[in-house]
């Protein structure tokens, strides 16, 4: 008797270990991602962590700071390595940290509405959409302004967005926000790249300063900075042809 009781009662237990773990609160369930974002700390203080991932590293973790720098750290946020992961596979090297960058970038540009962005769209079937940073004072911004129509022709969109090179005091940040304000940005875009002085006022609400610091965040250092559809960012003049063939749409 006294054997089958101790028989029932490893039973029971088995069944309850299970059971208790489902009454436990979500911060003991929480993943090895969440437990490390709320532990992570560098001499008391809390790092500002925007989000934080698993790699295909065993035990090793991406982590985003709201700063936009990133880093890998073990799940108990002791060991930190800064670099790039690089994954040796059969096609060869992979960079899976520019990766992970370029996704962050093409989420990022993608959720600026497009009442905020100055397009030029294709009349023709749409095959590609582009994120270009511009400033109407940089030569090259006005070269690739040239290019713009033929690669409406060849389908792909052009959406502009505003990055003063100079900063927000500077002479081009001024006439950005005057195309940003006025009635018809597109055309106001076409009579800024032709250096044509703009008439209308700049102080209406606009986000040529929210654009300024986006394109910092994403990595933009020069103008004019072109963004592919999948995040990878181009520095500097392409001709529409380059474009075409690195969107894979050469003919």
């Amino acid at each position: 008797m006294t054997a089958l009781t101790h028989r029932l009662a490893a039973s029971l237990l088995t069944l309850a270990v299970p059971f208790a773990a489902l009454l436990l609160p979500a911060a003991a369930l929480a993943s090895g991602a969440e437990r490390l974002a709320e532990r992570l700390e560098v001499n008391g203080q809390q790092m500002p962590v925007a989000s934080v991932h698993e790699t295909p590293l065993p035990g090793f973790y991406q982590v985003r700071l709201e700063t936009g720098e990133a880093f890998y750290s073990d799940a108990e946020g002791k060991f930190f390595l800064v670099g790039d992961l690089y994954e040796n596979g059969e096609g060869g090297l992979t960079n899976l940290t520019e990766q992970s960058r370029n996704d962050e970038r093409a989420e990022q540009l993608a959720r600026v509405p497009e009442s905020e962005r100055v397009m030029f769209r294709t009349t023709a079937e749409s095959r590609a959409k582009i994120f270009v940073f511009t400033d109407t004072t940089c030569p090259y911004c006005r070269q690739f302004h040239e290019e713009v129509p033929k690669l409406n022709e060849m389908g792909i969109e052009v959406h502009y967005l505003a990055f003063p090179r100079a900063g927000m005091n500077s002479q081009g940040a001024r006439i950005l926000e005057q195309i940003w304000c006025a009635d018809n940005a597109s055309e106001a875009m076409n009579a800024a790249k032709r250096e044509e002085a703009l008439a209308g006022s700049g102080d209406c609400d606009n986000p040529v300063e929210s654009q300024y610091h986006l394109g910092m965040a994403v990595g933009v250092q020069g103008t004019p900075a072109i963004v592919l559809p999948d995040g990878r960012l181009v520095p500097g003049y392409v001709p529409a042809e380059r474009l075409a063939d690195m969107l894979g749409l050469a003919e």
